[in-house]
């Protein structure tokens, strides 16, 4: 099965050494990452506050690319973000938007989920969520 990683675990192996990649890699034969992920990878790019952190930033976001596979959010996945954004809104528990769409690109797929947040992800029905923490 594959596993789609989500942004908030590539942005805390950016921000911190120990929250390394390598263990995901060799336990993990297929990871991928989603379209809007590398979107927001991005903005944190352009929102740097200094050269030296926005070179920082870009150099780890294309080791990201050259590294894993990304998922386009394609008409399928706007399929299932849509079932999905109307079912949780009308239980009342929509999630953050972005995390929506990683969820249904995972969906549309059959892939599960590797995130730090796993209590937004766990709202999605049929969607397999595994914690980083416990990696």
């Amino acid at each position: 099965m594959g596993l789609v990683i989500d942004t908030n675990v590539l942005i805390r192996a950016e921000r911190d050494a120990r929250a390394d990649l390598f263990p995901l890699q060799t336990a993990h034969d297929n990871l991928y990452i989603s379209a809007i992920t590398v979107s927001e990878l991005l903005v944190g790019v352009r929102l740097a506050n200094s050269e030296a952190r926005r070179n920082r930033r870009s150099a780890f976001v294309e080791g990201l690319l050259a590294i894993f596979p990304v998922l386009d959010f394609s008409a399928e996945s706007a399929r299932v973000h849509a079932e999905l954004y109307a079912s949780l809104r009308q239980r009342g528990e929509l999630i953050g938007a972005h995390d929506l769409i990683i969820a249904a690109t995972a969906l549309q797929h059959g892939f599960a989920v590797l995130t730090g947040n796993e209590r937004e992800f766990n709202r999605i029905p049929g969607l397999k969520v595994i914690s980083f923490e416990a990696q």
